[in-house]
């Protein structure tokens, strides 16, 4: 499922227009990414949670080379399903 169709899919199910569903996934995103970028989490019950995970600088090879590369540290998002997500897989 691609953003149209996501967007497509919740206009349908909340009776409501499809620009009203993009205005309110557009708004959705831009919350939980804010709110990432604070530092801080968003969970939802059920569903799951957003957060930010921190990788510590390390060392790689880049294969064509087998030359050893830095890579640096760096914040990454974290998304980890809820049980009733998991369990409704």
């Amino acid at each position: 499922m691609n953003r149209k169709e996501l967007i497509d899919a919740l206009a349908q199910k909340t009776d409501s227009s499809k620009k009203d569903a993009e205005k309110f996934l557009a708004a959705f995103l831009e919350t939980v990414t804010e709110e990432l970028k604070r530092g801080g989490s968003v969970n939802l019950v059920g569903f799951g949670s957003f957060k930010v995970q921190e990788r510590a600088a390390r060392q790689g090879r880049n294969p064509q080379t087998n030359e050893t590369i830095q890579i640096p540290a760096r914040r990454v998002p974290v998304f980890k399903a809820g049980k009733e997500l998991k369990s409704a897989l």
